[in-house]
């Protein structure tokens, strides 16, 4: 067989397009190829070759040297034949080229493009062929798919590197270790950012609190730095507070409060505790010693106060409901910070209502603008007051409260000291403004009196509305009277010179009628309840004349919640001693310290640091879980154990004195509430256990008038209080140092 090879001759201008030329030269193609593969072995090492088109020869039988042909037949003649062209058929889609690397076989079949009519690999679908759309014209497809997937491939990348890193664990041992250290890091961070973020570091000086005098009731200054002192303290010629209750306390008319206590669906067990503990106790609502017969407390109304109950719940509240007519059910989602609070308000504007006075008092009961609203009785829970109770009373009609109280759940009130102190802030200002003042608020609430009659039978309201959402679509021609004779009091616990803490705060009423029909206040409903409280008083119109009556003593947290405002349980006799204690501080008074401390300056600041002692319990430790004293106390002496001073509080392990020694020789209520009435503990607050609510309703409402060694003879009490006095001093130097 005979080959002419020419390699480096150029290519014919010319090709035959012919499809019949094609055709016919296929078949030669073929048997001199397959003739060529049985004779002649292929290189292994060869490149894939790149096809161009074949030349076609003259007319005259010559043809180009350049390419490697068959000759036909050993003929030597000119053909149609003899005129090269593609050894295969074209295909009737466009020519292209496979983007795999051929193998090592350079044979013209497997160099070829794939083609239907060989019956090669078959083409992909054209709806699958990844060629531009009409729909991505102009867009740079691959740089979006490029950037589609660029952070999923930075993340593999990064992961990769890191596992291949020299110091990434791989033994067992190593990667557990490697755990434990990284799980010991994230704690220590989260207690850091927990220590930096919250803004109580230190206990706050209670015994200082208890030690000066009331402090001013002006509006505080919100741009002015933060004060320890929730309040400046004013000069005064002497260190020690007035004594409370003043002796006009009980020849004053009592006041008129509705306390709502926020709850929600699910608290039953909660509001049982309070149906049976504070609401109702007589200690609570007549206060210590012989009481006053719950005169003082005689308006004093409690109703808890809820959202629309959950579906699986809303039965149970109906039923609740219709057993102790004590619950109120806003027209709003429950919820703490999203407008329960001003919803409350609203409600109690146009559905709060107390029993009148039922008795007469040496003083007066000052004539302001709501004081000839009524409406008849609505029907009454048990633990309402007595007095509301009465047969001859029962259908008296009710009036308008003096007060509105929040409360929250998870606090314990002592209604009596609640109401003494509010009762005498409502005649303060009657009894401090000048003549004149009081000529003009005098004159103004005759007037509303005056003009109260004729529209009287506009004002009742069904006594349903106790119990349920009222509508605020009707307002009552009072609530646009003047009211300069009213009392404008803002009271509570100031936290920071800034607002009254949310565990109890108390608004005389045209604070309340103005909270529930101000457009400003009611776009202010949304975040934290108390602070949103003290902006409402800040934008009242008449903020100057708002009392900001602050009460730091009397107001604290549970013993065992650890906070800054916790220690142990406050009767009067133990406030006596820590005022005597502290005035034993020559160099700075109360006054001075809480008036120019700031929160956040440090001992070494340009501000005198307040003494820790201020700050001491005998019960608790502040940063530190409570403890009992001992393991084995019974039940009362545990209790005990949690009373601030008390003999039991100060026990600890190898101490001479034993519980059954403290236990005879506590102070029985008499001695501790100083033979007054009231004028010890108002509020505890932070009681999130059912079993802390019990320990405070044993400590404030139970126990005996005397103990037993009150009762004891003289001789005894001498023996006795020598070994009471040489453990007391020896703790009380162990304290001091």
């Amino acid at each position: 067989m005979t080959f002419a090879v020419g390699f480096l001759g150029p290519p014919s201008p010319r090709i035959s397009s012919s499809r019949t030329t094609r055709t016919l030269h296929a078949e030669d193609y073929d048997s001199s190829s397959s003739t060529e593969s049985a004779e002649t072995p292929r290189s292994h090492h060869s490149q894939p070759r790149t096809r161009v088109p074949f030349p076609t020869s003259t007319a005259t039988g010559s043809s180009s040297p350049n390419f490697l042909l068959p000759l036909q037949g050993g003929s030597g003649r000119s053909s149609l034949t003899s005129t090269p062209v593609p050894s295969r058929s074209s295909s009737p889609l466009p020519h292209f080229f496979s983007s795999v690397p051929s193998s090592s076989c350079t044979s013209d079949t497997e160099s070829e493009p794939n083609s239907p009519l060989l019956g090669g690999r078959p083409r992909s679908p054209w709806w699958r062929e990844d060629r531009r759309r009409w729909w991505t014209i102009g867009r740079n497809v691959r740089s979006r798919r490029k950037r589609h997937g660029g952070y999923l491939r930075t993340i593999k990348k990064f992961i990769r590197r890191l596992l291949r890193h020299p110091l990434f664990p791989r033994q067992p041992i190593t990667i557990v270790l490697t755990l434990l250290l990284l799980t010991t890091f994230a704690i220590f961070l989260t207690l850091l950012l927990i220590h930096i973020l919250n803004p109580d570091k230190e206990p706050l000086p209670w015994r200082a609190y208890c030690s000066v005098p009331p402090p001013s009731s002006a509006p505080p200054d919100l741009f002015a730095p933060t004060l320890i002192s929730s309040y400046p303290v004013p000069a005064t010629t002497g260190i020690m507070p007035p004594p409370f209750p003043p002796v006009n306390l009980d020849s004053l008319p009592p006041a008129g409060l509705l306390v709502g206590v926020f709850s929600m669906d699910s608290a039953f067990e909660r509001r049982m505790l309070v149906r049976t503990t504070w609401a109702s106790h007589p200690r609570s609502r007549d206060g210590a010693g012989d009481g006053d017969d719950g005169a003082g407390t005689s308006r004093t109304i409690v109703r808890f106060i809820l959202g629309q109950p959950r579906k699986e719940w809303e039965r149970r509240v109906k039923l609740e409901m219709e057993m102790f007519n004590d619950i109120v059910v806003l027209p709003v989602p429950e919820n703490m910070n999203s407008g329960k609070t001003w919803a409350f308000f609203s409600w109690a504007a146009s559905g709060g209502w107390v029993p009148p006075i039922y008795f007469n008092t040496s003083k007066p009961a000052p004539i302001l603008s709501y004081s000839n609203i009524t409406s008849p009785p609505p029907p009454l829970a048990p633990h309402d007051p007595l007095y509301a109770q009465q047969e001859s009373n029962i259908f008296k009609p009710w009036v308008r409260p003096d007060y509105i109280v929040k409360v929250d759940d998870d606090s314990f009130v002592m209604l009596a000291e609640l109401e003494a102190r509010l009762r005498l802030e409502m005649h303060t200002k009657v009894q401090n403004v000048g003549s004149s003042s009081q000529t003009s608020s005098t004159r103004h609430a005759r007037e509303d009196e005056d003009g109260s009659k004729a529209n009287s039978s506009s004002l009742f309201i069904s006594s349903a509305h106790v119990h349920g959402p009222v509508s605020h679509e009707t307002r009552s021609p009072f609530l646009s009277s003047h009211t300069a004779g009213d009392p404008l009091v803002y009271w509570g616990y100031l936290v920071k010179n800034r607002f009254m803490a949310g565990e109890l705060y108390a608004l005389s009423w045209s604070l309340v009628d103005w909270v529930a029909h101000d457009p400003i206040v009611k776009s202010l409903t949304k975040g934290a309840e108390d602070k949103q409280t003290a902006k409402w008083m800040m934008s009242h119109p008449q903020a100057s004349e708002v009392r900001w009556t602050n009460e730091r003593c009397w107001i604290y947290d549970h013993p065992r919640a650890g906070t800054v405002y916790s220690h142990g349980f406050l009767f009067p006799s133990e406030v006596t001693r820590v005022r005597r204690n502290i005035v034993s501080y020559p160099d700075k008074t109360p006054q001075d310290i809480l008036s120019s401390q700031p929160t956040w300056s440090a001992p070494m600041g340009p501000n005198t640091p307040t003494p820790s002692a201020w700050a001491h319990s005998s019960v608790t430790t502040f940063g530190m879980r409570y403890t009992p004293p001992l393991s084995d106390l019974t039940i009362p002496q545990s209790v005990e154990s949690l009373v601030e001073g008390s003999d039991m509080s100060m026990i600890r392990e190898g101490s001479p004195m034993t519980p059954e020694y403290a236990w005879k020789h506590r102070e029985g209520r008499k001695k501790r509430y100083e033979n007054k009435r009231v004028g010890g503990t108002i509020v505890v607050h932070f009681i999130k256990k059912n079993m802390w609510f019990l320990e405070t309703a044993l400590a404030l409402l139970e126990g005996e008038e005397y103990s037993e060694f009150e009762r004891h003879p003289r001789h005894d009490q001498e023996s006795d209080s020598a070994h009471s006095s040489t453990f007391r001093r020896s703790f009380s130097k162990h304290w001091r140092s």
